[in-house]
């Protein structure tokens, strides 16, 4: 008699869930102070809020650094979301799946065979670009001059990036201390 075989859903640790809940939950000690500064800052400095847009995509790179497997930046980027809710709206997951797909989408676009670092890049570069673009009525940027505009897109993307290049740095260390070593343990087929 052989066993049968196992399905997708059994393929996920409970070691994986745990760090993933882990990041999401540590995540929301940062989020929910920069979603109190970004919204005060919106209404006074607009420009301010954009330079620290970045913070939303650092639960997704730290989770996706450390544990390379698919959905584990959207996977943490619901739970944050989730734990922020009663703080703030139900949007808060809605808006944290969106800041999580953008650094999950170069993986996916790889069928999560590569994890480069410039993937990581990638995403940021993606995701600061098109945010403006996404929000341009809350921010009124086609009333912007030319050079304003394109300052607060590069603005954004820098702080993506730069949001990027900490959260590469935060899971290389949790890496190298041995962090989540059982969660990255891929299962066989």
């Amino acid at each position: 008699m052989t066993a049968a075989p196992r399905s997708r859903a059994a393929r996920v640790s409970t070691a994986y869930l745990l760090t993933c809940a882990a990041i999401g939950v540590a995540a929301t000690a940062l989020l929910a102070p920069a979603w109190v500064a970004s919204t005060t800052l919106f209404l006074t400095v607009p420009f301010a809020t954009v330079a620290i847009a970045g913070l939303w995509v650092l639960p997704a790179v730290i989770a996706l650094r450390l544990l390379q497997r698919p959905g584990a930046g959207l996977l943490v980027g619901l739970i944050s979301g989730l734990v922020l809710a009663p703080f703030f709206t139900i949007g808060s997951v809605a808006t944290m799946l969106y800041w999580s797909f953008f650094p999950e989408l170069p993986f996916l676009a790889t069928l999560y065979r590569r994890w480069n670092t410039w993937l990581h890049y990638a995403g940021a570069a993606i995701i600061g670009a098109t945010y403006p673009v996404f929000a341009a009525q809350s921010f009124d940027l086609w009333s912007m001059t030319a050079p304003v505009l394109i300052g607060f897109v590069a603005l954004c993307i820098a702080s993506c990036v730069g949001a990027t290049w900490l959260g590469i740095l935060i899971g290389d260390r949790l890496r190298a201390a041995g962090v989540a070593t059982l969660a990255r343990r891929r299962t066989p087929a």
